[in-house]
């Protein structure tokens, strides 16, 4: 029997995601589109609506420190039939500015 998959809400963290069993829309289809565009895309979207999950994603898939784990977090999705060269080939840099409070 399969645990019940929870709900994201509030999650921006790929491998939390996939770890913890939660619902994830399927967007990977998209990254060969992405691939093929101009070098710099703005992603604008309301509050709330997976902005930040999906540079996440794209982190993940990209980053060549969780080369190894591939399988692991896109085995099930689109892309991890359908890998691009890209996959795992840059240093990530991250950073992350939501703790970052008015007051220095």
């Amino acid at each position: 029997m399969k645990a019940t998959k929870g709900i994201p809400y509030g999650m921006s963290n790929f491998r939390n995601v996939v770890e913890q069993n939660c619902y994830y829309v399927d967007k990977t289809m998209y990254l060969p589109l992405l691939e093929d565009q101009a070098h710099y895309l703005i992603f604008t979207r309301p509050r709330r609506f997976g902005k930040s999950l999906f540079l996440d994603m794209l982190r993940s898939y990209y980053d060549l420190s969780q080369k190894d784990d591939f399988q692991k977090l896109f085995g099930e999705l689109w892309i991890g039939k359908n890998p691009t060269p890209l996959q795992g080939k840059y240093q990530m840099l991250y950073l992350d500015f939501s703790k970052i409070g008015g007051s220095i």
